[in-house]
C-alpha cells in the first residue's frame, strides 16, 4: 500500500484548509486511516482517524474543528480542516492499517509522506 498526502500549504489563523491522502496498491475500502501531526521538536500526535464502516476518532484539541472522510470509490481519505490555530501548524502524515482504528501511531503498517501546513497567527 502506498500512501501520498497533498495538500499542505500556508493558511491565516481562523482559515480552512484540506488535506488528502490518496491510496495505491491493496484494498483501501477495508484499511482504517488515521492522521497523524509532529510539529517542531515534538513528538508524534494522534489527530483523527476513520475505520473501514466509517466510524470516526478525533483527538480532543481538534474535535469540532476538523472533519476526517472517506472516499473509497476514489481510495482517499480527507482531513478538513477548520478554524485553524497557529498550534496547528505540523507535518501531517496519514497512514493505515488493516485493522480497526488506533490512535496510537506505532499500531499503522503504512504511511504517506507527510505534507507540512503552516498556520500564520
Amino acid at each position: 500500500v502506498q500512501l501520498q498526502a497533498s495538500g499542505g500549504g500556508l493558511v491565516q489563523a481562523g482559515g480552512s484548509l484540506s488535506v488528502s491522502c490518496a491510496s495505491s496498491g491493496g484494498t483501501f475500502s477495508r484499511y482504517a486511516i488515521g492522521w497523524f501531526r509532529q510539529a517542531s521538536g515534538k513528538e508524534r500526535e494522534f489527530v483523527a482517524a476513520i475505520n473501514w464502516s466509517g466510524g470516526t476518532r478525533y483527538v480532543a484539541s481538534v474535535q469540532g474543528r476538523f472533519t476526517i472522510s472517506r472516499d473509497n470509490a476514489k481510495n482517499t481519505v480527507y482531513l478538513q480542516m477548520n478554524s485553524l490555530k497557529p498550534e496547528d501548524t505540523a507535518v501531517y502524515y496519514c497512514a493505515a492499517r488493516d485493522a480497526w482504528f488506533s490512535s496510537s501511531w506505532f499500531n499503522y503498517t503504512y504511511w504517506g509522506q507527510g505534507t507540512l501546513f503552516t498556520v500564520s497567527s
